[in-house]
């Protein structure tokens, strides 16, 4: 899915790494208690949930280098998970002695070379090494009750899942979140604390939720009044619907988050990506957020909505996790969400038995010491910068995103429109389908320059944009025949220019519905293909039958053939360039999707600038 998003953007300034603490909530933003400014968190998961109750890595790299990494990356917050019984059972057991017992001697030697400080410490002190060592970066965190035992999260049978579980006492749980709200007491860069990591399982119930939901924030308020508290819902943190009907009535002085997860796989929707259409997808999807939980960051009390939990296998073979996360990045960006990335990690000292496993989900490599993939990091850029300020009194502009790459729209020096990093941006005004788009400050607009040709900016504002999928994410204009020209960027041209092409990139949109509705209910497994692919595809089964194949070239422009004057015909024709695609392994030059195609299928998100 090549999307080009309007993103609402309230422009401000560069966020410093520090801010004023503690933090509070005014309506659905977090902010700094002292001052009322925005806090946006843009966080990254650092586990220390499992066995040996360590934060992980620290075999691999010194503490203070890990931290330093974390800032580097742009993250002002740590979501570090810990374990209900590492304070309640275990609060005396030394590193050496935890990664003993589990027989890491590997890992323990690691420790010995890169934190030999951290030996003699109780688990418990070394979590408060690794919270004071991010402090001194400029690094909050956010202390994730994500288990009561050190394990492995998650499924339904693993005992922790929600209250009364064979792990999962109540009381004991109550007891873990009052030491450790008590012990951060003094501790500011502790600005929140999660109550509890995807409720899940058999023993799920809306009635006891309530109950110990209200027993654990009175809790944590009591024990430490500065912490935000931040609150899970039901089926592995997807659904909080049920507040609709009956919203929690502690807010504790404006002290109240909730949070959700997702990835692709989530609501067991991996199959959806891969074989439905990627705008309908997506659409169905973002949906299904907002009933479910985006509701409540609207409505007469909004409040703060922090999804503390997304992200793809990093090394970029799936391409469900690929799909997912354009579609959900231009979620991200459109409503300037606070979030959580998962994860840091690179490794495990060990997961599910397995010593020193890697974590394929890692902002960082197995021996923690680079990316696992700059290009994912790239395409953070945008949303961990504040694109919304609720103090705003300025106009409402919009930056062209492209989600997928993590590229944003900017104009040169000579006035020309670049897909560039999102570390700068252009910004553009637009009054909704059949306006233009104008370039903030200039009486310039996007113009289209006709089929295949390059966007330009032009004082002649007669080029009017509308979104033609029901998902928002394809905008185009129309011709003088009225077909529409779909604004397009295709990253395997090697160009950063943006074009118009008269290519309907569903068969929804050249009126074919009934087509599209026939193919979902005979072959849906074709419709998210690219076109190479389902060539392909086509070919494969040919073969399993024993069919021989002749590929012919019949035409360039995909449209009826032939006649004189189609421009298909010969050499040097409208369509026909004899240098173009001449490389006969370059699939970049039959980019076509089915559904998305090489399209920048539009949106835009807004902002106001002061």
């Amino acid at each position: 899915m090549q999307v080009i998003l309007l993103v609402t953007l309230f422009f401000l300034s560069s966020v410093a790494l520090t801010h004023s603490l503690p933090l509070s909530t005014n309506s659905r933003w977090i902010v700094a208690k002292p001052t009322g400014e925005r806090v946006k968190l843009r966080c990254v998961n650092w586990a220390g949930h499992l066995e040996p109750m360590l934060a992980e890595g620290l075999d691999r790299r010194p503490l203070g280098k890990i931290a330093r990494h974390v800032s580097v990356m742009g993250f002002n917050c740590v979501r570090l998970t810990w374990a209900t019984y590492m304070v309640t059972r275990h609060a005396k057991v030394t590193v050496a002695q935890s990664f003993r017992d589990l027989g890491l001697e590997d890992a323990l030697a690691g420790i010995v070379e890169n934190n030999p400080d951290l030996l003699n410490l109780t688990v418990v002190d070394a979590q408060n090494s690794v919270i004071e060592e991010l402090g001194l970066y400029g690094v909050m965190v956010i202390l994730d009750n994500q288990v009561s035992q050190p394990m492995w999260c998650c499924s339904d049978q693993d005992g922790n899942g929600f209250f009364g579980d064979k792990f999962f006492d109540p009381t004991e749980w109550l007891q873990g979140l009052a030491l450790v709200a008590n012990r951060y007491k003094y501790t500011p860069s502790v600005v929140a604390m999660s109550m509890r990591n995807e409720f899940r399982g058999p023993l799920q119930n809306e009635s006891v939720w309530y109950e110990y939901i209200e027993k654990g924030m009175i809790t944590i308020h009591e024990a430490n009044s500065n912490l935000l508290i931040i609150v899970s819902g039901l089926n592995y943190d997807l659904n909080l619907i049920f507040l609709k009907t009956r919203p929690l009535q502690l807010n504790f002085e404006n002290k109240l988050v909730y949070e959700i997860h997702r990835y692709s796989f989530s609501e067991g929707q991996k199959d959806l990506w891969l074989n439905q259409p990627i705008n309908k997808v997506c659409e169905n999807i973002t949906q299904e957020i907002k009933s479910k939980s985006g509701f409540l960051i609207e409505g007469n009390n909004p409040t703060p909505l922090f999804v503390s939990e997304f992200g793809i296998n990093q090394l970029g073979l799936d391409r469900a996790d690929n799909m997912f996360l354009g579609c959900f990045l231009g979620y991200l960006a459109e409503m300037d969400l606070d979030w959580s990335v998962w994860a840091l990690q690179g490794s495990y000292y060990i997961r599910d038995g397995l010593h020193g496993p890697e974590e394929t989900y890692g902002m960082l490599t197995s021996n923690w010491t680079n990316l696992r993939s700059s290009e994912f990091h790239g395409k953070l850029q945008l949303i961990q910068q504040k694109l919304q300020d609720p103090y705003s009194k300025g106009l409402t502009y919009y930056i062209l995103y492209h989600p997928l790459s993590g590229r944003c729209i900017q104009v040169d020096n000579n006035n020309e429109t670049q897909a560039s990093d999102c570390l700068s941006f252009s910004l553009w005004s637009h009054g909704g389908n059949g306006t233009p788009i104008h370039l903030k400050g200039s009486p310039l607009c996007l113009t289209s320059a006709g089929d295949g040709f390059p966007v330009t900016l032009s004082t002649h504002c007669m080029t009017k944009w509308e979104f033609v999928s029901n998902s928002t994410f394809q905008l185009a204009n129309k011709d003088e025949k009225g077909i529409n020209l779909c604004l397009e960027w295709n990253p395997a041209d090697y160009s950063s220019k943006l074009v118009t092409k008269k290519f309907s990139h569903s068969l929804d949109d050249v009126g074919l519905k009934h087509a599209t509705a026939g193919i979902e209910k005979n072959n849906a497994q074709l419709l998210n293909l690219t076109v190479v692919d389902l060539h392909k595809a086509m070919v494969s089964e040919l073969e399993k039958n024993n069919i021989m194949v002749v590929l012919d070239n019949h035409i360039r422009q995909p449209q009826w053939c032939c006649s004189n004057t189609d421009g298909n015909g010969f050499f040097g024709d409208v369509n026909f360039d004899p240098k173009e695609c001449d490389d006969r392994n370059n699939d970049s030059c039959y980019m076509l999707s089915v559904n998305s195609g090489t399209s920048w299928h539009a949106r835009l998100t807004a902002s106001l600038v002061s």
